[in-house]
């Protein structure tokens, strides 16, 4: 099976390094003939917050709808995105609460507490920027934003495998780091992981 990719960009500044990594990843991802397709959220235009909760559907604005038709086509997830207060940046949790919905990304069964997964057969790879080491992020803070996204959010609809690799620290790395940790993206993009 061709390998479909979704590319997925959950920084809000352009300018920062999370799209240099998201290009990178690209290029290695073309290599191998993958057909890839992008989302950017800091260019969509839609409401991040679930104003009513899970009791009143808002509807879905059209830059949502293009963005889930791009990943019920794709059968490999990459997330890129900085960890910020140990989380995921706003607008990424919003696009994430707005579109992983019931009867899009799971459903839950009738009179029960199980629910089935929609998005089985599908892979994912979160590549995630720190300003600390990798090893503070996990030991002192338990991996948060990547639990979120991981455990809480693809594998419960589905996605699995789901691997991770962190960059960081971010904040005070040299250019010689920075293009080690792009030589890094390209080469999982190669690998398509």
């Amino acid at each position: 099976m061709s390998k479909k990719v979704v590319l997925i960009n959950g920084h809000p500044n352009k300018d920062a390094f999370n799209f240099a990594l998201a290009e990178a990843y690209k290029r290695g991802c073309e290599y191998t003939g993958a057909e890839i397709k992008e989302i950017t959220v800091a260019d969509l235009s839609f409401n991040p917050n679930l104003q009513f909760g899970y009791q009143k559907r808002t509807e879905l604005e059209p830059d949502l709808l293009e963005a889930w038709e791009k990943i019920k086509w794709a059968n490999h997830l990459v997330w890129v995105h900085p960890v910020w207060w140990g989380g995921l940046p706003a607008i990424t949790k919003g696009f994430i609460d707005r579109l992983f919905l019931p009867g899009f990304a799971f459903q839950y069964r009738e009179n029960s507490i199980w629910w089935d997964k929609l998005l089985v057969g599908k892979t994912a790879h979160i590549i995630t920027t720190l300003d600390q080491p990798k090893w503070t992020y996990w030991l002192l803070f338990g991996k948060a934003s990547v639990n979120q996204l991981r455990k809480s959010t693809l594998e419960f609809c589905g996605v699995k495998p789901v691997k991770v690799t962190y960059l960081g620290p971010i904040r005070k790395a040299d250019s010689s780091k920075k293009e080690r940790w792009l030589k890094k993206t390209e080469d999982l993009g190669r690998k398509l992981q």
